[in-house]
Parts: C-alpha cells; sequence; structure tokens
C-alpha cells in the first residue's frame, strides 16, 4: 500500500515555494521522493537546503507569475533539466484587502492575474507536456476557504479562488482522458504572511479560532498529506475533487 504514495523519479513544479504553503508542500513532495522545481520570485535558499537534506534534486527558477509570458521557458528548463514533467502544484498567489466599495481595478487585476490566470495558463503547459510525454501527471491547484465562502474585504481573492474550483473540474473533465488529474487544495486559516494582518487582530483572530474545531491555526506542514496523495497514484481515480484541509472549519 505505501508504494502507492511513493513519488521516486517523479518531477514536481511548486509555484511559489520559497517560503510558506508552497515551501511546506515542496518538502512534503521531495520526502516521498520527487524532485523539486520552484518557480517564482524570492529567496529559494531555505527551501533549497532542506529538499537537498531529503536527498532529493532542486532547482530555482526565477520567475514573474503575475505574466503568463514566463511559463513555456519554465517548461523547456524542466525537460533540458530533468527529461521530464510529472506534477505540477499551482501554489503562487495574493491576496489585496479592501472594502468591496474602495476595491481597486490594480488590485482586482493583480490578484486575477497570478491567482487564477497564471494557475490555468500554467495548468495547460503542464498539460501539453504531459500529453506529450503521453505518461499522464497531477494538477494540484490551491483553493481556499473563500472557494465555498464569501468572505470581506477581499473580492479579487474570493473571484479567483472561486474560480480556481471551477476551473479545476473542467481540466478534469477535459484531460482525464490523457490520464491527467486535476485536483485541488483548499487550505483553511493558516499561520502564513497572507494571514498576518488577521492573526495580528486580537479580536478577529479569536473569532476565528473559536469556529475551528481543531483550535489552532494550520501549518503549512498540515499540507504535506493531502498534496503527497494527491500527487500520487493513490489519488488516480481522483478527479476534479477540491480537499479541505481546515481544522474543521467548514464543518461548522
Amino acid at each position: 500500500m505505501m508504494s502507492m504514495f511513493d513519488l521516486t523519479g517523479k518531477v514536481a513544479i511548486v509555484t511559489g515555494a520559497a517560503t510558506g504553503l508552497g515551501q511546506g508542500m515542496a518538502i512534503a513532495l521531495a520526502e516521498a521522493g520527487a524532485d523539486i522545481v520552484s518557480v517564482g520570485l524570492g529567496d529559494h535558499a531555505e527551501t533549497a537546503q532542506k529538499i537537498a537534506d531529503s536527498g532529493r534534486k532542486f532547482l530555482a527558477i526565477d520567475a514573474d507569475l503575475f505574466s503568463t509570458e514566463p511559463i513555456q521557458g519554465v517548461i523547456d528548463q524542466v525537460i533540458s533539466e530533468f527529461g521530464h514533467l510529472d506534477i505540477l502544484v499551482n501554489n503562487a498567489g495574493i491576496i489585496r484587502r479592501a472594502d468591496a466599495v474602495e476595491f481597486t481595478e490594480k488590485d482586482w487585476d493583480d490578484v486575477m492575474n497570478i491567482n487564477i490566470k497564471t494557475a490555468f495558463f500554467f495548468s495547460q503547459a503542464a498539460a501539453k507536456q504531459f500529453i506529450k510525454q503521453g505518461t499522464g501527471g497531477k494538477i494540484i491547484n490551491i483553493a481556499s476557504m473563500l472557494s465555498f465562502q464569501g468572505g470581506i474585504r477581499v473580492p479579487s481573492y474570493t473571484a479567483s479562488k472561486s474560480g480556481i474550483m471551477g476551473i479545476t473540474r473542467l481540466m478534469a473533465n477535459e484531460w482525464a482522458k490523457y490520464n491527467i488529474n486535476a485536483n485541488a487544495i483548499a487550505p483553511g486559516y493558516m499561520a502564513t504572511a497572507n494571514t498576518a494582518p488577521l492573526r495580528a487582530d486580537e479580536e478577529r483572530s479569536a473569532e476565528i479560532l473559536g469556529r475551528i474545531p481543531a483550535g489552532r491555526w494550520g501549518t503549512p506542514a498540515d499540507l504535506g498529506g493531502p498534496v503527497v496523495f494527491l500527487a500520487s497514484s493513490a489519488a488516480d481515480y481522483v478527479n476534479g475533487y477540491t480537499v479541505a484541509v481546515d481544522g474543521g472549519w467548514l464543518a461548522r
């Protein structure tokens, strides 16, 4: 049974793996046997060291994911370095907070560009490579609690993450015939840079923790098991689904 979760010989792209949830998922994939490509801006050194400690190969590619322009170059570089691609984790994303009546077009466009436009076109490029290889592949998109709920003061984030759930289903509908599995993970309230303002607000933080049955904020390590499962052959018949990893938030 455990061999179904073994990713030895697989190559995984994880966008936004320099820190936070992306780093946690990259480490988990490496510990399961995959070589890791971290794509995005930022200091990749800590992730590189942690991947090296697991005995896997690591490649960092600096790319501005506000634009789709770097995507094909990233795929080409991965193929040149490793010869194949097996897993894509679309983790890179941002959030902008403001009341809906004051929300700016720039904050709308910036969030939508990286959170859903880049995620879709990265998935498209990866799918083309999977089809070319004839080996199938795994696409894992990062959704949110706001894929299920409306939230407040984050209009473009809510729109983008609702869209992630929808296009994940579409990808499954169109690409399952190529043995490509497209699924998503919806993290709950996680202790990352994105939630720093919420955790700093004592009243809001207490409200959030009061609703989470687990009684704590999540951590990047909490996504390790789900991402390895969805990237592995254990999930070969799971397609188009969004897995909530939320400490029970949605159950309340």
